[in-house]
């Protein structure tokens, strides 16, 4: 048994200030307030002297991070973001892969899977293969460009099988419905997401009953077709705002550079805090950032100064949603743990602290700086010389 005492506990709609966390094996037994008395008897109490105790990041679309690429080094990639408190990921493979290299990429995280079992890749996000060729990867980098065919995705679809949480399409692409129905056959409880894409909100909902329930990287990579100069034309974004029960994703940069705070409270508040999720979209790129932009520490460029990603963790993008938009931690929070959980329909099991639930949690101060990682019940980062302030 492992008592975590004197903590702030973030529960989705409070703070529990002064509670105990009681972990039993690998679930978490209980919650318990500091006035009650209790012998705990031989188990192992960690004082948290007030630092926040909160359900470990999930984060469902990342790349790569710490030098490492999900799809070569995956087990480095994932010990990265375990040290920022992300207890669950999804390895993300992007639409620049050839057929090839995404065979291999998802065998080598599979093996990665294999080796840290229990640890935090718990499948793939899988953006592509079939998005729009006019956002995101660059031309000559896109592999995907020409008709969708069978023969060219029913090995990749296999393979990732059910590990496969969620695929990302454009659903203005011709045949991509096929592909969709191919994808739910393999694995029925498969999200699907628009992501890089210009559809109609007519074209997104012709794919809501195959599970079209995400919008990656909302106002990221979307666009919209306008038929009069002058006129704005309603594409992913408005689609996304428009459907209640779809999730946003937010990638939530320090500069506001990905989404400004003004869209970001925009989102938030046309979608609640229920329905925004931050991810990390973090990559892994050697090319310098221009000049203006040299300092900041978590953007992400290719080759002609564009934005490829993020450097973030799911630390950082809390702390930099509080400081755009004032919301509070334990929105926060939700927005890192628990919507996420939800989106991928593994809420039963993480993104909230409570009772049954594996615990996997996150201790930190109030500017998110992570202390201490606990997964699945055991300590796996543990900072003994902290401040706690």
């Amino acid at each position: 048994m492992l008592v975590i005492e004197n903590a702030n506990v973030v529960l989705e709609d409070r703070i529990m200030r002064g509670g105990t966390v009681i972990v039993e094996g690998d679930r978490i037994a209980g919650l318990s307030k500091r006035c009650v008395p209790h012998d705990w008897g031989n188990a192992e109490r960690f004082d948290a002297r007030g630092l926040y105790v909160g359900p470990g990041f999930v984060d469902i679309h990342v790349h790569g991070g710490g030098g490492h690429m999900f799809y070569s080094e995956p087990g480095k990639a994932a010990e990265h973001f375990l040290r920022h408190g992300e207890t669950t990921v999804l390895a993300t493979l992007y639409y620049d892969l050839t057929k090839e290299r995404f065979l291999d990429a998802i065998g080598r995280v599979k093996a990665a899977m294999a080796v840290q079992d229990g640890g935090p890749i718990r499948g793939f996000y899988m953006e592509g293969p079939y998005m729009n060729p006019a956002y995101g990867a660059s031309p000559e980098k896109n592999c995907w460009k020409g008709v969708i065919r069978p023969e060219d995705y029913t090995g990749i679809v296999d393979l990732a099988g059910g590990l496969a949480k969620v695929w990302a399409v454009a659903p203005e692409r011709d045949g991509v419905e096929d592909f969709v129905k191919y994808a739910k056959k393999v694995n029925p409880g498969a999200r699907i997401a628009v992501g890089h894409s210009e559809a109609t909100p007519e074209q997104i909902r012709r794919l809501r009953e195959y599970g079209l329930s995400i919008a990656t990287h909302c106002m990221d990579a979307t666009g919209s077709r306008t038929e009069w100069v002058g006129t704005r034309g309603c594409g992913p974004d408005e689609a996304c705002m428009l459907d209640d029960d779809m999730y946003a994703e937010l990638i939530c940069d320090s500069l506001g550079v990905h989404v400004c705070p003004d869209l970001i409270k925009l989102l938030i508040k046309v979608k609640g805090f229920s329905k925004v999720m931050l991810i990390t979209d973090s990559f892994v790129s050697g090319e310098a950032p221009p000049d203006r932009l040299k300092d900041v520490p978590d953007l992400s460029f290719d080759g002609a100064g564009n934005l490829s990603g993020s450097r973030l963790t799911m630390d950082m993008a809390c702390r930099n949603l509080v400081r755009h938009t004032g919301c509070t931690m334990e929105q926060a929070f939700l927005m890192a743990s628990g919507n996420p959980a939800r989106a991928i329909g593994m809420y039963g099991e993480i993104g909230s602290i409570a009772k049954g639930k594996r615990a996997d949690l996150v201790i930190c101060n109030e500017m998110f700086d992570v202390k201490h990682v606990v997964m699945s019940g055991r300590f796996i980062t543990r900072r003994e010389d902290d401040d706690n302030a």
